[in-house]
């Protein structure tokens, strides 16, 4: 019957694309009232669902043929190319275990946009989309103590370093949505500056915004600034964070960036009264193999080292990868697929984590308010991603697969390594109130490097690699360059 009322739809709706709807739930009901409406060059010729007592049915005179795991045979059945996913608050696994199915028998996968989005009354139901990488890596939305986060941001005056990068501009955003009354753009990039500078009014057109052009290493300008604004929350983001571009010829600058950097702009929040400092860190800095990673190390270290029984209070939040952010592996794949490939991927059994740019901006927000100065927070970043399998689903979700575009494995880089860790060995964690957080006890520092490590940076002219590595394993005995 079901194929019979698929062959009439093709004859009245000759033009329009055959599809089956993923879930048959209030989702795909409200889904099939919009297309009945307006049907957007698509009609729905079956659902699937893995309830037993829907199975069967039928939604808006629309049958449910199946079960999830059957999108492959009813496709294939009723000769279907597009799959469209009607499970806003469905957890991300289900939605990979599909897309998955659907893509490995060369379908299409579509969705209906979030639940947030359709709640808020931003999109209709029938906005379909193509899926992508968050629907499927991201996770289910973060908790957040909005009425905290009230408290300490609203009315505030806050101040974000790296105001233009992935966490940064995220981080400005979502501060935003609390409403300072100021937000102080602290960015080295003028282009980057001047993207805010065009975005964050026309979203937020009450909330006053300054840009300010400036190098986190310049004491008296970051000084200046912090003097003239009086910050109540700053949040460090500026880093050199790209691992291969910061192992060698550049060491020496991505330790005056990143440790010099905080330094700076955490000793002039203390001399500024700033209520709160957070810095962003990286699982990088676990027993790091990397210049990168050992820099944030000692950045975070540093944080402790400035915090004192009263004052600022100086908070670091360490994390794995974000999806899509500028230098990391997704776009980079994102090229070489639109280019023919082939994607490259540095060794086989790689892996790492990954966590949407909102999700971890949110946890950062939250941490901040959290932290009572000198933790280290660890975020949950759920389960680790193997690379491969990655390059992979990004392939099939192009709409083509690997005898197209194939997978090309080039060897591990200098400091990388095969997986990340949250915590180091001599770590333990305590939990927190908030699920996804938890508090890092790290090793406690030597009494001295603090002034040592200062009095190095200082130096005018540049180190060489190997003195650069040298000094970092003296202070980090974890500190392992090159091992993997």
């Amino acid at each position: 019957r079901a194929w019979k009322e698929h062959r009439l739809a093709s004859v009245l709706h000759p033009s329009s694309r055959p599809v089956l709807v993923v879930g048959a739930g209030s989702a795909a009901d409200f889904l099939l009232r919009e297309l009945a409406r307006n049907p957007a060059g698509f009609h729905v010729v079956g659902l699937l669902d893995d309830s037993r007592d829907k199975q069967r049915r039928l939604v808006q005179g629309i049958p449910v043929l199946g079960a999830l795991d059957e999108v492959a045979i009813h496709a294939r059945k009723m000769d279907v190319q597009d799959i469209v996913l009607a499970l806003p608050s469905a957890a991300h696994e289900v939605r990979k275990r599909i897309t998955q199915l659907s893509t490995e028998a060369g379908l299409n996968v579509l969705t209906i946009p979030s639940l947030e989005d359709l709640v808020a009354g931003r999109v209709s139901v029938a906005s379909l989309r193509s899926i992508e990488l968050d629907d499927l890596l991201g996770r289910d939305a973060v908790a957040l103590d909005d009425s905290g986060l009230h408290q300490l941001l609203t009315g505030k005056v806050v101040m974000v370093t790296g105001a233009g990068g992935s966490i940064g501009s995220e981080l400005c955003r979502q501060i935003a949505r609390f409403a300072p009354g100021k937000l102080v753009l602290f960015e080295q990039s003028e282009l980057a500056l001047y993207s805010m500078e065009q975005e964050l009014p026309q979203r937020f057109p009450n909330m006053q915004i300054v840009p300010v052009i400036g190098d986190v290493k310049n004491a008296v300008w970051v000084n200046r600034v912090m003097a003239e604004h009086r910050p109540a929350v700053v949040f460090h983001a500026a880093a050199y964070k790209h691992v291969p571009l910061m192992e060698n010829a550049n060491a020496w600058e991505a330790v005056r960036n990143n440790v010099l950097g905080t330094q700076v702009v955490a000793a002039a929040a203390q001399a500024n009264g700033v209520g709160k400092f957070v810095m962003i860190s990286t699982d990088k800095a676990v027993n790091p193999t990397n210049v990168m990673g050992a820099t944030k190390r000692l950045a975070e270290m540093a944080c402790q080292a400035m915090q004192q029984a009263s004052g600022t209070r100086f908070v670091s939040v360490r994390f794995g990868n974000v999806l899509g952010s500028s230098g990391s592996v997704i776009p980079k794949f994102q090229q070489q697929i639109e280019a023919g490939g082939p994607v490259t991927v540095t060794h086989p059994d790689i892996t790492r984590y990954f966590m949407s740019i909102p999700e971890a901006a949110q946890l950062v927000l939250q941490a901040g308010l959290m932290g009572e100065g000198g933790e280290i927070f660890v975020l949950d970043m759920g389960e680790p991603v193997k690379i491969a399998e990655l390059a992979s689903l990004m392939i099939r979700l192009s709409g083509a697969d690997e005898t197209r575009i194939r997978i090309e494995y080039t060897g591990l880089r200098p400091g990388e390594k095969l997986y990340e860790e949250l915590l180091a060995d001599d770590e333990s964690t305590l939990s927190t109130p908030h699920p996804k957080l938890r508090v890092a006890k790290a090793r406690a520092a030597n009494a001295d490097w603090h002034a040592e490590c200062l009095a190095w940076l200082a130096q005018a002219d540049p180190y060489d690699e190997a003195t650069v590595k040298k000094q970092l394993k003296a202070w980090m005995p974890e500190y392992q360059p090159g091992s993997s």
